[in-house]
């Protein structure tokens, strides 16, 4: 059987129907494939799509008509991608209810630029360094369908993939703007030969941000080169360096955060400044069969954050990377063989003074802190019968942390930890536009300094055993199109064991505390429903819903957990062609979240209308509008954990009323 692929939207936004009895590398195009995107978007969907369980391809197209400032812009219809803005680029972002206890940065999830780890070597990481104007598609595998990036995390991985100069020759110019003093610009160019291509794009963005104390300022350089040194080995070398500067509004009470959604915290100037580069080459030899691929890359990162202290990072990661993929027969049945290994080393220079306004004040904390992560993975894909195939495999990881204390020796520490996460899975396609699939696997995720550097009551951060948190989760899912209809259904449960939840103990002290959970279950449906009503008219659709408990737990029973709703929907309805359309669509949260772990308070829902337009002024030339939150509609949009709701500031609101234009030009 060929492969054939039916997208959802013109883009393939988390829809690939595609399976092959013999597995084709990502460049092999079969003449049948039917879709509307482009070749490096099938390409990107034929590997996803042989993926047995949640995944999808998200093409830039999908939010090239938005202002997309971070990854809520461009992931808002990935289905099971949970996201919520706090302020600027600051978002909660969860899969499967991963790091949902986290009130700042992300935990429980891996992100990669050009499948190259953003995160730490300690596996916690931040989003503001990845911008969404120079991505060429995002690549969202949930869960263990990870594996292949070594991701063995209960969220899964995410991985923003920029252009070449094969993909993107030209010019590429954008200018976009609007409400709250935002001005935002890129200028992208592109050029290829027979031997060589190059691709380099600046990206800036300045703003008022929506709140007090919100504004944000950021330049971003992103390129790469590539060269053919035979017809069966390429090499290509990646920088990025990114210079931002983000005031933070913080969480507000209830009443303020619905009252007065535009207020923001000024205590302590309360900042995140980052300024980083990221180096990196992978090289590509084609053999019999398949490619092998290996690499390196360094990231250095300078972070000057002032919050409830002032704290001064200095960090540099180092890595190391190698995989193959191979396919072929083995007694006339067709295999194809998945094998990779990825090590990271990571050392941070972690200093701590007293806030005074914003500026250093007596010292109060330093520590070096060391971090190894090795993750070995293999897959082994067979096909007993046409049309199904049987997956099995797994992720070895080796993690160390070592905290050297220098203020307080006494509280230095060490913890190292291996694990295998094994998974099962199958994948049946009847049709060529159907498949169904099925998995079982475990996720193992380790603590991070976050977790293992805590500060106790009157005394300097120090080391703190927390352990490892695991999770057996069970999948069943289908992705296809019939008639009208492309849709993308997964369903899980997952069974957690010493899941890491974070709290404030008390209001208004910080840092929170991190406990490992008894026993908790993760269960929810990942949905995504496509509809092409007429050649002029086509909705899309979201919708989520998330069961996340405490299970027979000695304090909180059955509890639910805080912050992820049960229920969420989004839906946009576009009317019109490429040459002009309109695109109403809603954000609907039924319910609120529950705020606190002894499930004492929750949140209201909401309904929120945005309307988006676009216009085709000339060949490569497009105009665009973003209306967000029309009806002005005051609502909480994110929320901070607490152990027992008091009247603490925990709430972040929703997106105030909004209006972008811009303009996109390609040469």
């Amino acid at each position: 059987m060929t492969p054939y692929f039916v997208a959802r939207g013109a883009s393939l936004c988390a829809m690939a129907c595609a399976l092959s009895a013999i597995p084709a590398l990502a460049d092999e195009a079969d003449p049948r494939i039917v879709v509307t995107a482009s070749p490096i978007i099938q390409e990107a969907a034929v590997k996803v799509a042989r993926t047995p369980g949640g995944v999808d391809v998200v093409a830039a197209e999908d939010y090239e008509d938005r202002l997309a400032v971070s990854l809520r812009d461009t992931l808002a219809f990935s289905p099971g991608v949970y996201t919520q803005p706090r302020f600027g680029q600051e978002v909660r972002i969860s899969i499967r209810g991963s790091g949902l206890s986290r009130g700042y940065h992300m935990r429980g999830l891996t992100l990669l630029q050009d499948g190259i780890p953003i995160n730490s070597a300690d596996d916690n990481g931040d989003f503001q360094e990845l911008d969404p104007q120079v991505f060429q598609h995002i690549e969202v595998y949930r869960g263990a369908n990870a594996l292949r990036f070594g991701g063995s995390t209960l969220g899964g991985a995410i991985n923003a993939v920029t252009p070449t100069g094969r993909s993107a020759p030209g010019v590429d110019m954008r200018i976009d703007g609007g409400s709250f003093d935002t001005v935002r610009g890129k200028l992208a160019y592109g050029h290829a030969d027979d031997r060589a291509d190059v691709w380099a794009a600046v990206t800036a963005d300045s703003s008022d941000g929506g709140r007090d104390h919100g504004r944000r300022k950021a330049v971003h350089f992103n390129g790469n080169a590539g060269f053919r040194l035979s017809d069966r080995v390429e090499t290509r070398f990646y920088a990025s360096v990114q210079s931002i500067r983000q005031k933070l509004s913080g969480a507000l009470t209830e009443s303020d955060a619905l009252h007065h959604p535009a207020k923001g915290n000024f205590m302590g100037d309360q900042a995140r400044d980052i300024d980083s580069i990221r180096l990196q080459n992978r090289t590509a030899i084609q053999i019999g069969g398949g490619q092998v691929a290996f690499g390196a890359f360094y990231n250095a990162k300078q972070l000057y954050h002032p919050i409830y202290q002032v704290i001064d990072q200095k960090s540099e990661d180092r890595g190391l990377f190698a995989s193959l993929d191979w396919s072929g027969d083995l007694g006339g049945m067709p295999v194809a063989l998945t094998l990779g290994s990825q090590a990271r080393f990571g050392r941070t220079a972690a200093r701590q003074f007293v806030n005074i306004a914003g500026h250093r004040g007596a010292p109060t904390a330093y520590a070096i802190q060391k971090a190894e992560t090795i993750n070995s993975y293999a897959e082994l894909r067979a096909a007993p019968l046409t049309g199904l195939w049987l997956i099995a495999g797994g992720l070895y990881t080796h993690g160390e942390r070592r905290i050297d204390n220098r203020f307080a020796p006494e509280r230095s520490g060490k913890a190292t930890f291996d694990t295998f996460a094994p998974k099962i899975g199958l994948l049946y396609e009847p049709s060529e536009s159907l498949q169904f699939y099925a998995n079982y696997s475990r996720s193992v995720e380790l603590p991070g300094f976050g977790e293992l550097s805590q500060t106790p009551a009157g005394g300097a951060p120090g080391f703190t055993p927390v352990g490892a948190q695991k999770a057996w989760t069970a999948e069943i899912g289908t992705r296809g199109r019939i008639g009208i209809a492309a849709w993308d259904i997964s369903l899980y449960r997952a069974t957690l064991k010493g899941e890491m939840l974070q709290y404030n103990v008390l209001a208004g002290v910080y840092p929170a505390a991190t406990f490992n959970a008894d026993r908790t279950r993760h269960q929810g449906i990942e949905a995504g429903l496509d509809l092409t009503l007429t050649p002029w008219a086509t909705l899309r659709q979201m919708y989520q819903y998330s069961d996340f408990r405490f299970r027979h737990d000695a304090t909180y029973g059955d509890n639910r957990l805080p912050v992820v709703p049960r229920h969420f929907y989004r839906a946009e309805l576009k009317l019109g062609t490429d040459r002009a359309s309109v695109s109403p669509s809603v954000e609907w949260m039924p319910q609120g979240a529950w705020v606190d772990y002894a499930n004492s308070k929750k949140t209201g829902g909401y309904a929120m209308l945005n309307l988006g337009a676009q216009a085709q002024v000339r060949e490569g030339v497009t105009l665009f509008l973003d209306a967000r939150n029309l009806t002005q509609k005051r609502a909480i949009g994110d929320i901070s954990a607490v152990v027992r709701y008091g009247g603490q500031a925990s709430f972040y609101p929703i997106e105030r009323r909004a209006i972008y234009g811009g303009l996109r030009a390609r040469f």
